[in-house]
């Protein structure tokens, strides 16, 4: 994640399913009887409740309007502070829960999601959620609970530009998300979901090479030596186990994988968790490849009193020796060794300007 993560304890938040979900109900409540819970208490689904403020409340003939502000807690969410409001109407007798995206959520325009192409961007758990609270009240009320449930995000349309949604199929806006309903600040699992919806995305849209990335300018490079679609760019960051095992399961002909010196000798050790917090370059191991690869002596101690990986790949340089071929190489064959070979890897290393120092082909 680019924002970097606080010291100290760190507070939890509320997904955008969960305050949609309490806006319903309000809204629901408020049909049925008139006024509106403030705050509105929901069940989560892992048990327990929590109450929303409401941000809006609006009633009039045959429709309610609700409002709730989203807290995502110390998560570097885009959707933190943006309120997600719903407008909730009568439906036909018999018709049940029907969802209908407002200003700022997305709709799917591609395979792949656990949504059907042409439907809000409303992800199956927060459908779960609206559609036990809204059963809960119409089992008070006695009602039938044939509504039709439009959930807006004011001004979403340019929060979504800040994700990756457009790589996704999803257009005109945000996703609704979250299982738990809990947002768990700086956590890996929402990048490493989003890795397996785009491979999953790019795979039923027919696509057969990918390039998974950990960082922009390797992406921009890559996407520019291939001319590859946006869907077939994956953002990796630093998660490269999480892609890769997922790969071995729901495998693509041609994968390309692209990153900095730095990242690419993690990846080539063995590490899969790439992030500074859990790796680190073994200079030693370098400074060996460096002279397995033809370096006198004096530049090899040099290598072994370097500071940074960097500073080993100018050493290197300065002798003309591939040391970044070399680790490409070796980046490659841990690659292969996660997917048990059912993809072919390919692995190119970027400098900073995006230009390309090192490469492992596709085998032949």
């Amino acid at each position: 994640m680019s924002d970097v993560k606080p010291s100290g304890p760190l507070r939890s938040g509320w997904t955008t399913g969960a305050c949609a979900t309490a806006a319903t109900a309000a809204a629901y409540e408020a049909l049925l009887s008139g006024h509106f819970p403030d705050p509105v208490v929901v069940a989560l689904p892992r048990g327990g409740t929590v109450a929303f403020d409401l941000a809006r409340a609006e009633l009039s003939d045959g429709c309610a309007v609700a409002g709730v502000i989203k807290d995502a807690g110390d998560d570097p969410d885009v959707t933190h502070g943006a309120e997600v409001v719903v407008t909730l109407t009568r439906g036909a007798t018999g018709s049940g829960i029907a969802f209908r995206a407002g200003e700022g959520v997305g709709t799917v325009t591609l395979p792949g999601l656990p949504i059907t192409v042409g439907e809000p961007a409303i992800n199956p758990g927060p459908r779960t959620m609206i559609t036990q609270a809204i059963r809960a009240i119409a089992d008070r009320y006695d009602d039938d609970g044939d509504v039709i449930a439009t959930i807006s995000i004011p001004g979403g349309a340019a929060l979504a530009a800040k994700t990756l949604n457009s790589r996704l199929g999803i257009v005109g806006g945000l996703s609704i998300l979250g299982n738990t309903g809990i947002v768990v600040p700086y956590s890996c699992a929402s990048w490493i979901h989003s890795i397996h919806r785009g491979i999953d995305v790019a795979r039923e849209s027919g696509l057969r090479h990918l390039a998974a990335a950990t960082g922009r300018t390797s992406e921009d490079a890559v996407r520019r030596l291939y001319g590859l679609p946006e869907t077939a760019l994956i953002d990796m960051g630093d998660f490269a186990g999480g892609m890769l095992k997922y790969l071995r399961k729901h495998p693509v002909p041609m994968l390309t994988i692209a990153g900095g010196f730095a990242k690419l000798t993690k990846l080539a050790q063995g590490d899969l968790y790439l992030h500074s917090s859990k790796s680190r370059v073994d200079i030693n191991r370098l400074a060996d490849l460096l002279a397995s690869l033809g370096a006198d002596s004096r530049s090899v101690a040099a290598a072994r009193a370097a500071n940074s990986g960097t500073a080993v790949l100018e050493i290197a340089a300065e002798q003309s020796l591939p040391l970044a071929d070399a680790i490409a190489r070796q980046a490659r064959d841990v690659a292969e060794r996660v997917v048990e070979r059912r993809t072919a890897i390919e692995v190119i290393v970027f400098d900073r300007s995006g230009n390309a120092i090192g490469r492992a082909p596709f085998h032949d």
